[in-house]
């Protein structure tokens, strides 16, 4: 088994170590240790710091924790339906992997209602360790980022003879994955914990395919068709909200529909200038001819990428920041006289191919 833990204090430490060395990471510091009291009981905890990178059976962990098989079982039912770690179904048994924080037991721990935990607690931890220092540029990933940005489609200019490709698509992602699982927006409901969130509705994150399986399974979402989850997109579009997904090629687990007043991801860039969505391949370009100043542009933006800005005649136009932009088409969706249109970036991004080549990207960017 190695080393043996047994002291209280050094449980919870080997499995903040153990949390910190995901490729999605999580720097351990006090609020990560108060997180981690609240969330996992010792013996979760003990059975957490046990887990290796990649999923394992029920016999492989009684033999790393030295727990009885029937007992384990117990502990492991109970960490799942925390959302502590993911249970996958695998013939006539089960997989074990440990959730990471982002995206895993922070949105599984704010998609659940109740009094089992005192979330509004657990909000106020969550809201200081993400606002640490290196805390959300430690999550957000180095080259290959946690989530990528998705464009609104209907916005692409035929003009532009631009091609939206399949994995560009939100509509495709979502026919492709045959439905899944509409779930509270757990940025949101933390935002409602600390009286700020907005009013934008909770109800409008999506869980695709397989994955969404475990969340209806775990009663953290309800089950959605196709038809369901593109009503739900096209309800967000219309609200302005940023559409982000899974940074992988094929088959994304999930669509988040965000705000940058509550979306940790976006209030990453508003707050702290750290990227944690790639951006999409594509850019808005002003068509100053037919700019009418109406600044809806920059109202709409959900991370302030676009200024007004007078171009000393007195008369205000938008002026993009390249460098903040993601390329959801936000704002051309915005603009009533058609003048922001998305065209293509001179440098495209190809997703990994999958989520074990995404972590498997970061972890190496990161030395793990």
């Amino acid at each position: 088994m190695g080393h043996i833990i047994n002291s209280k204090e050094e449980i919870y430490h080997a499995l903040a170590e153990r949390l910190s060395k995901t490729p999605e990471g999580a720097p351990i510091n006090e609020e990560l240790m108060a997180i981690l009291h609240r969330l996992y009981s010792e013996s979760e905890a003990l059975v957490g710091s046990k887990f290796s990178s990649i999923p394992m059976t029920l016999e492989k962990i009684a033999t790393l924790t030295g727990i009885e098989e029937k007992e384990l079982k117990i502990i492991l039912d109970g960490m799942s339906d925390k959302g502590l770690i993911l249970d996958i179904p695998r013939k006539n048994s089960f997989y074990y992997m440990l959730a990471p924080m982002l995206v895993g037991f922070f949105e599984y721990t704010f998609m659940r209602t109740g009094d089992d935990v005192n979330l509004k607690e657990l909000a106020e931890l969550f809201e200081t360790y993400f606002h640490s220092a290196g805390v959300m540029k430690e999550i957000a990933g180095l080259d290959t980022k946690v989530m990528r940005t998705l464009i609104y489609e209907n916005i692409i200019s035929l003009a532009v003879e631009t091609e939206v490709l399949d994995y560009e698509r939100a509509s495709e992602i979502i026919r492709e994955s045959g439905g899944g699982a509409i779930t509270m927006c757990a940025c949101r409901h933390e935002a409602s914990h600390l009286g700020k969130a907005c009013d934008a509705p909770v109800e409008v994150c999506m869980s695709l395919g397989g994955a969404a399986e475990w969340i209806v399974r775990k009663g953290l979402g309800k089950p959605a068709t196709v038809d369901d989850l593109l009503r739900v997109l096209d309800e967000t579009q219309k609200l302005g909200l940023v559409h982000l997904c899974d940074n992988v090629l094929n088959k994304p687990t999930y669509i988040c529909n965000c705000c940058g007043c509550c979306c940790k991801v976006l209030r990453g860039i508003n707050e702290q200038q750290v990227f944690a969505t790639q951006p999409s391949n594509f850019i808005p370009s002003l068509e100053l001819e037919s700019c009418i100043s109406c600044g809806l542009c920059t109202d709409k933006c959900q991370i302030n990428a676009i200024i007004m800005t007078d171009q000393g005649n007195g008369v205000e136009v938008p002026v993009l920041r390249s460098e903040v932009c993601i390329g959801c088409g936000v704002c051309s969706d915005a603009c009533p006289s058609g003048s922001l249109i998305m065209s293509r970036r001179d440098v495209l991004s190809v997703p990994p191919e999958n989520g074990r080549e995404k972590l498997k990207r970061m972890a190496t960017e990161k030395g793990r």
